[in-house]
């Protein structure tokens, strides 16, 4: 591992709520909710109120009663993200997308025309901020896993470079949540044997760690309480998944409404499962119930594909084995991960129905050339549809 500091964790500040402050200057100040039914993110100035992504938005507007719920704009945030990650790409020719709003950028070798990581970090955040209009927040180390726990630090608007003399000082005092694949699980399990910082858990030999909470975690966990991550930071890594989830609110939704929001779903990541020319062999439904528990149901295909039909049939199969759950505890959210990803070229395609196919080709052409709107399932027309909410890359 490199003794320089060379790795910039860089992540906006509470992304889609900033976006709707600095377009909107009523909202500037003033604690703003994303999403009405699930909040999808909120303004600093709600989180200080508890407000937190994914809480339910009844909830939320409990917590925070003079918050202003905003409906989310996607095209409005992809349009932010894609000009923030234009000046990732012009401060490093090493960026490696985390997300929408979060890359790791390597600014190695770039000290003589650039200067020191200390001051490209500052010129990256002048940046984003004059020419995006977004705070962002930094921070600088020697691993990808220290510099994202300095940017945490450093939340919200900062900027926190960790030198090579102060690593393990600063990290032994943060609690064990701050390792990654801590979570509440495990997190009890660690508190349970009177562990609760980062610095207890260095203090611990490996095989001991290992006996408690296993063999990958325990490995794994020693290892970055020693600050010890060789990950590089690597660019052009294609997500392994993509999905698209929709917030329903409290109302209960009949079989029949519940079928309507799938198909649009599945319509249009179908569509951008062809666009960025992949294919799926697994298809992921994701749910959330009103006492807001959580539930999965996943199904591989037995042929990789980037057809509607197949991807749909199976989403609709998964749905029907969870229907009475729904139906005693109503749904909140629904949503569809495409996973195991592949590029369609290198995959040899089995296309059963040729002619579905070409109908999936025509109307993507038609879409493209007139707008998404241009041609419409029958059962979706007059139906209320929710603003997609696109998943976050695994």
């Amino acid at each position: 591992m490199s003794s320089a500091i060379t790795i910039l964790h860089a992540d906006l500040d509470s992304f889609y709520a900033s976006v709707e402050q600095r377009d909107n200057p009523q909202l500037r100040g003033r604690p703003v909710i994303v999403g009405a039914g699930v909040v999808l993110a909120a303004s600093y100035e709600a989180k200080r109120r508890g407000v937190r992504t994914a809480m339910g938005g009844a909830v939320a507007r409990r917590l925070c009663p003079q918050a202003v719920v905003v409906s989310p704009r996607m095209s409005a945030y992809s349009e932010a993200s894609r000009a923030v990650f234009e000046i990732f790409a012009d401060t490093s020719p090493l960026v490696e997308g985390l997300s929408i709003d979060e890359a790791f950028l390597d600014v190695r070798g770039l000290q003589r025309i650039a200067g020191p990581p200390l001051d490209i970090a500052v010129r990256l955040r002048r940046q984003v901020l004059e020419r995006v209009g977004l705070p962002i927040t930094v921070g600088v180390a020697r691993t990808k896993f220290l510099a994202k726990v300095a940017s945490a630090l450093a939340k919200p608007d900062g900027l926190l470079v960790v030198p090579p003399g102060g690593e393990l000082a600063l990290l032994h005092l943060l609690p064990v949540e701050r390792l990654w694949g801590v979570g509440p699980a495990t997190a009890a399990k660690l508190h349970d044997h009177g562990i609760t910082s980062v610095g207890e858990v260095a203090r611990i030999a490996e095989p001991a760690l290992v006996a408690l909470v296993g063999r990958a975690a325990g490995r794994k966990l020693h290892a970055l309480a020693h600050n010890r991550d060789p990950r590089p930071v690597k660019v052009g890594v294609r997500r392994r998944s993509m999905g698209t989830q929709h917030a329903l609110g409290r109302r209960r939704r009949s079989p029949e409404e519940l079928d309507a929001v799938l198909v649009g779903i599945v319509d249009r990541i179908a569509r951008r499962l062809r666009a960025a020319h992949r294919v799926c062999r697994t298809v992921v439904l994701r749910l959330r119930f009103h006492d807001f528990t959580r539930a999965t149901r996943s199904h591989t295909l037995p042929h990789a594909t980037q057809q509607t039909e197949p991807i749909l049939a199976t989403a609709r199969a998964l749905l029907a084995t969870v229907m009475p759950t729904v139906a005693r505890q109503g749904l909140t959210l629904l949503g569809i991960s495409l996973t195991n990803l592949e590029d369609a070229s290198d995959v040899q395609l089995v296309f059963a129905f040729e002619r579905r196919h070409a109908i999936d080709e025509a109307l993507d052409s038609v879409r493209d050339r007139f707008g998404t709107t241009a041609i419409t399932r029958a059962v979706l027309l007059g139906r209320e549809q929710s603003q997609p909410v696109p998943l976050l890359p695994d």
